[in-house]
């Protein structure tokens, strides 16, 4: 498999991604900035986010934790949506400078928009990892996907995998921010390509820029995606746990060094045996106990986007998938969305709730 030029896999470097984000701001001239600093840093790609805010969440969720603080998530990402003009110019400069071009869409329509652009992969999230509707529209792409699997299980991972097709590259992940170490179990990189045929790689939210992705490495991975940012002082979402670009530099360094059995011994040598074990953990793929508590929550579920009455026909207008950040009433799983748009609300559900079964008339 290829993105652009870039070999996946076999025996190819892994590629690695600085993930940007929205650390911008919104600003062209900072993301200017954090993409020459993420090339010059050893970057192989580099990688946006394009939101809108309603594609994610409902204007009700309120206060949501993240690494700087309780941040009003709806209201910053209003803040943050662009023109598709803003996401083309990034991606001019990204390729200009000789480095792969990616970006996370969060719906159809910011899918839409990148494919549009003539992007050569998209990434999909760990919370989107339910979203069957996105899915569906980007598997007609006929474009890479590179899909993050963190607050799932098996059973989330092989629905997707059947609708993205052998055109995909898993990436493990925690989703958590930051992700304790221990809750890794890279050891699963290796099952998730036995299980599903296909790539895989690492989305490392660890705060460490060494540990993490040198084991991944060393267990196949054939991508390693890392938060990245000028300053953890700065001001983006994930700013607090992206890696500056020395220690960025670092670890592309130590993960194109990497040495087999004898970069295991140094990583020992540096780390402890015991703290090595329980990074590689069981090769199970379960959800770890950082992500517990948020499994249903930051993962989609059916919601109402306004107030619909009692008697009212649920249509895709007056309802969506979307995260709700453990601020709202989950509803039911995105494998129910198509079944139920035509059936009528058994009573009020009120705007941003969760809707579940005992909302219908069935």
């Amino acid at each position: 498999m290829k993105i652009g030029s870039r070999e996946i896999g076999k025996e190819a470097a892994p590629i690695i991604v600085a993930e940007i984000g929205t650390s911008h701001n919104g600003s062209l001239e900072k993301a200017y900035r954090l993409i020459d600093s993420a090339i010059d840093s050893g970057a192989d790609c580099v990688k946006f986010q394009i939101v809108y805010a309603d594609e994610i969440i409902h204007p009700k969720t309120g206060l949501v934790s993240l690494p700087g603080g309780k941040v009003n998530l709806y209201e910053k990402f209003k803040s943050l949506e662009r023109s598709a003009e803003f996401y083309r110019k990034l991606k001019d400069y990204v390729e200009n400078r000789g480095a792969l071009f990616l970006c996370t869409h969060f719906g159809v329509k910011s899918a839409k928009i990148l494919h549009r652009l003539g992007v050569e992969a998209v990434k999909v999230a760990s919370p989107e990892i339910n979203h069957f509707p996105m899915l569906r529209e980007i598997s007609g792409y006929n474009i890479p996907v590179i899909l993050s699997t963190g607050v799932s299980k098996l059973c989330d991972i092989e629905r997707a995998v059947e609708i993205t097709g052998e055109n995909t590259v898993l990436l493990h992940c925690v989703t958590s921010y930051p992700a304790p170490e221990e809750d890794y179990n890279l050891r699963v990189i290796g099952n998730l390509k036995r299980i599903f045929g296909v790539p895989v790689g690492v989305s490392d939210h660890t705060l460490d820029p060494i540990l993490v992705p040198v084991l991944s490495v060393l267990q196949g991975a054939v991508m390693i995606e890392k938060h990245f940012t000028l300053s953890k002082s700065d001001t983006g979402l994930d700013d607090p746990v992206a890696l500056e670009p020395d220690s960025f530099k670092r670890m592309v360094r130590e993960v194109r060094n990497t040495d087999g059995e004898k970069t295991l011994a140094g990583l020992k040598k540096i780390y402890g045996p015991k703290r090595v074990k329980s990074v590689l953990g069981d090769g199970v793929k379960r959800l770890p106990p950082s992500e517990v508590s948020n499994y249903r929550t930051t993962n989609r579920s059916v919601h109402a986007l306004r107030q619909i009455k009692a008697g009212e026909t649920l249509t895709r207008e007056n309802t969506g998938l979307l995260r709700t950040e453990k601020n709202l009433k989950p509803g039911m799983g995105p494998v129910f969305y198509e079944s139920i748009i035509g059936k009528k609300a058994a009573r009020d559900i009120n705007s941003g709730d969760g809707i579940i079964l005992e909302d219908l008339f069935l």
